[in-house]
């Protein structure tokens, strides 16, 4: 049985079991990291679309704005479930709905942010945290000079009182700005505290027990990615000169 949705164009149906169709457990649970990722960006390219007014999308449009195949959008979205209409596309809300749900993210994360610095403090005034659904609810540093500073209505309170927030507030994923040499303190802190996450903003590489998930944000990455890009990109431009010139010799 299918049904249409109010402002849906009229030739765009939907399944009335839609969300049925994206079943609580996993098709497989070996999902890679790549697929999580790619998820991600078709969330942010969806919500744009959103945005902009769009109540449907080709997988064609879909994977041109995320420069991926449709093959790869359909065969990543078939980790959880059935999705869209074959010869008509994906319906915008529904599948912005779907994958957060799949992923988790479809409620609210509370998290802690440990090293109130300079990035600590970007981070913290950063709006599209709570917008993505990941709201910081409390900012921690050992530096005594920092405790009381308020930021984005958040008073920096010393870390030995991690543990304590962490119970009060529900706090499950922790963020580290810290310098390297103070990062794994950082992590040692939120997982006695009990958090269940970690997103890593330092360099240092942390030992952290089996059970606790640990993400890397190093930007330098992107900057070595671009820059090997733009200079292989050169290198394979004087190739082709010597070889114009070796044919005209």
């Amino acid at each position: 049985m299918t049904e249409r949705r109010p402002g849906a164009p009229a030739s765009f149906f939907f399944p009335s079991n839609l969300h049925a169709q994206t079943s609580d457990a996993l098709k497989s649970e070996h999902i890679p990291k790549a697929t999580i990722k790619r998820l991600a960006m078709y969330v942010q390219v969806l919500e744009t679309l959103k945005r902009e007014g769009s109540q449907v999308v080709s997988s064609e449009l879909l994977a041109r704005t995320c420069s991926v195949n449709p093959s790869q959008i359909r065969k990543d979205l078939a980790y959880f479930g059935e999705f869209g209409v074959r010869g008509v596309g994906y319906h915008v809300q529904d599948l912005i709905y779907s994958i957060k749900h799949s992923l988790g993210v479809d409620r609210v994360w509370k998290c802690a942010l440990v090293g109130v610095g300079n990035l600590g403090k970007a981070l913290l005034r950063h709006q599209d945290f709570k917008f993505r659904g990941f709201d910081i609810v409390g900012a921690f540093d050992c530096d005594p000079f920092k405790i009381g500073e308020e930021i984005s209505g958040l008073e920096v309170v010393c870390t030995r009182r991690l543990k304590d927030a962490v119970k009060e507030l529900g706090i499950e994923i922790g963020l580290i700005t810290t310098p390297v040499n103070r990062a794994q303190r950082a992590a040692n802190f939120l997982i006695e505290a009990g958090v269940k996450g970690i997103i890593n903003y330092s360099p240092a590489m942390l030992t952290v027990p089996p059970e606790i998930y640990v993400e890397y944000v190093d930007f330098f990455h992107h900057f070595y990615s671009v820059a090997f890009s733009i200079t292989l990109d050169r290198h394979q431009d004087r190739l082709g000169e010597t070889d114009e010139r070796d044919e005209d010799d």
